[in-house]
């Protein structure tokens, strides 16, 4: 039934695998429409982190009128030298004189008067304790999705934001897609009738750390790199991507830290940030969240979450190409959306039609970056503040949670803690005790 009444659009994909260099770097597609909103005085930024989506983000920022990247940060020493390079070639082109610096510690770079604001793109484990220090230090934060690795370092970190009044902004920026904001505004304003069920297909939560130990590089300080983790974790390749200077050579994957328990949350964490953040923004539940969470394999085929207004959702797919994305379905008809992709029930509830942008990653295509930058210019709340980067990642870890507990757990959104929790293991797995030197706030 359901195939037969599928009409729809597709447009091209807009995540690609291009490599990172200043040459072909897209242009927001809405930036000139967006530049007389922010104020032509040059806004500092340094950059925490310096792999591979540092670099997509360091080459919008760049663009941005009124800003300029003057320092970055990592623990690898040669990201520190692709950085400096590539920023420096980024202004002698354009015939302005800036002085660029790097650090090893982010503490170094966050000590300098003259930073405005910091872009974090470093592991998930080290979100929460580099932004707090930086709100701590006075600078305004963009962060990268999932917020925090856990949700009592979400807690606090929503608390010294507000308590320091920086402006936060996450990296979830399909909040700053059309297509994304055309199908929220179709389910919040009842064109598909009641939500029953949402679909938002993310992928496998995290699997313990199985990974052959390598030959540490030289330059890369790796006991800076486990920072706060309180486990011994030994080295590969795949947890931080080689790359070089001369001749170029770019990071070939993603940082595999991701898919381990002992540093990620799995694609439930990594692409939820992003679906099921859609499916909170769609559903009304930004700042709230599920009451029951339930695991894969506990009378479920897939991670399931229930709301208290009897809406289910599911991390269940789609479509049979597993396509990572959100399907609503309502009384009235259903949408399904993902990056590049719309399809619906019905011909009156597609996006109009846009023109298709020069190719380049997903995360160049948006102006989700300079939102942040007018946020922080105009000191009010980015398009994903802290609360809603909070609330987002949390129903993300209680997936994991479930999962890592193999049973149904209950949440109460309001106040933050388990229902019925007896022998205290879902509390337990709120948080864990930092590597000693280490600490939260």
């Amino acid at each position: 039934m359901e195939n037969q009444q599928k009409k729809g659009v597709s447009r091209r994909q807009f995540l690609g695998t291009a490599a990172i260099g200043m040459a072909g770097v897209a242009m927001f597609s809405s930036l000139s429409a967006c530049k007389q909103k922010v104020v032509d005085t040059d806004l500092k930024i340094g950059i925490i982190g310096m792999g591979q989506q540092a670099m997509f983000l360091m080459n919008g920022f760049l663009q941005i009128p009124g800003v300029k990247v003057i320092a970055g940060c990592d623990v690898y020493g040669v990201k520190r030298q692709r950085f400096e390079k590539k920023v420096k070639a980024f202004y002698e082109a354009a015939g302005v004189q800036v002085e660029v610096q790097t650090y090893e510690k982010y503490q170094d770079l966050l000590a300098r008067t003259d930073i405005n604001a910091v872009v974090i793109a470093v592991p998930d484990h080290s979100h929460a304790m580099i932004a707090i220090a930086a709100c701590k230090a006075g600078k305004d934060v963009y962060l990268e999705k999932p917020m925090t690795f856990t949700i009592k370092e979400g807690q606090e970190l929503r608390r010294v934001v507000r308590e320091t009044n920086r402006i936060l902004a996450v990296g979830s920026q399909q909040r700053s897609d059309p297509n994304f904001q055309h199908a929220v505004n179709l389910v919040q304003t009842g064109a598909l009738g009641q939500i029953e069920k949402v679909h938002a297909y993310v992928g496998a939560p995290p699997k313990p750390y199985d990974l052959p130990e390598e030959t540490l590089p030289a330059d890369l300080n790796w006991d800076l790199w486990l920072a706060n983790l309180p486990m011994p974790i030994h080295y590969n390749s795949q947890l931080n991507p080689p790359i070089t200077v001369e001749p170029e050579q770019n990071e070939q994957f993603w940082g595999g830290w991701r898919w381990y328990k002992e540093m990620g949350g799995g694609f439930t964490t990594d692409w939820g940030a992003h679906m099921f953040d859609v499916a909170q923004w769609g559903l009304g539940m930004d700042k709230s969240g599920p009451v029951e969470i339930s695991p894969i394999g506990d009378g479920t085929e897939f991670m399931q979450f229930v709301y208290a207004n009897g809406v289910v959702m599911t991390s269940e797919p789609f479509d049979e190409k597993k396509t990572k994305g959100v399907k609503f379905i309502g009384k009235d008809g259903w949408l399904e959306v993902s990056r590049g992709h719309f399809l619906a029930s019905d011909d009156k509830f597609l996006p109009p039609a846009a023109a298709e942008g020069d190719t380049g990653p997903y995360e160049t295509k948006i102006p989700h970056q300079l939102n942040f930058i007018e946020a922080v210019k105009e000191r009010k709340d980015p398009v994903v503040p802290v609360e809603i980067g909070h609330s987002s990642c949390t129903v993300c870890t209680l997936g994991n949670i479930a999962c890592e507990l193999k049973r149904t757990i209950k949440w109460d959104p309001a106040t933050e803690t388990f229902v019925d929790d007896v022998d205290g293991a879902a509390t337990k797995l709120m948080h864990y005790e930092y590597r000693e030197g280490w600490k939260l706030v």
